[in-house]
């Protein structure tokens, strides 16, 4: 009978669940430039699929975020080291309002076309998906600053042994 390695403590799952929203959050703008490039009957299927890739990021930033949380209180602070850790738990908080603020816009620029008149199906699905973009830019800016404290991080921790 085969023996499983034990399941990780919640607080030990960070460094392996960080990964999902990084790569889901970074995936999205792929689709939503794909949707914003194409015709208007031709985009909702990618519209559909940035939206579903957005909302599984931030949900998974959530539990990342909460693993962190964890992991945080298992670690030794003091000085330079608790400094770090407050400001990458800082900038994660601001990160997960800016995802939830960035999937509630996509969402009302995917369910804007069902209150315009066709004439203005053009507008909905490309310049609002490209002006979306750029906002996006600056929440993929802040996700990237929110892992940058991560190297310093692990280099004071290894000191530390």
């Amino acid at each position: 009978m085969p023996h499983f390695p034990p399941m990780p403590s919640w607080d030990a799952l960070h460094p392996l669940i960080i990964h999902f929203p990084i790569a889901l959050l970074l995936l999205c703008p792929l689709f939503v430039l794909i949707s914003a490039i194409l015709r208007p009957a031709m985009s909702r299927p990618y519209m559909v699929a940035s939206l579903i890739v957005l909302f599984l990021g931030t949900g998974s930033l959530f539990i990342a975020a909460s693993t962190g949380e964890e992991a945080a209180e298992l670690a030794e602070r003091g000085g330079a080291m608790s400094a770090v850790l407050e400001t990458h738990e800082h900038l994660a908080s601001e990160a997960k309002i800016a995802f939830s603020i960035l999937s509630a816009i996509l969402m009302g620029i995917f369910l804007l076309p069902r209150f315009l008149k066709p004439q203005r199906a053009r507008l909905s699905s490309t310049v609002l998906p490209i002006v979306f973009l750029l906002v996006y830019g600056a929440g993929i800016a802040l996700l990237v600053k929110t892992l940058t404290p991560a190297p310093d991080l692990c280099m004071n921790l290894e000191s530390m042994q």
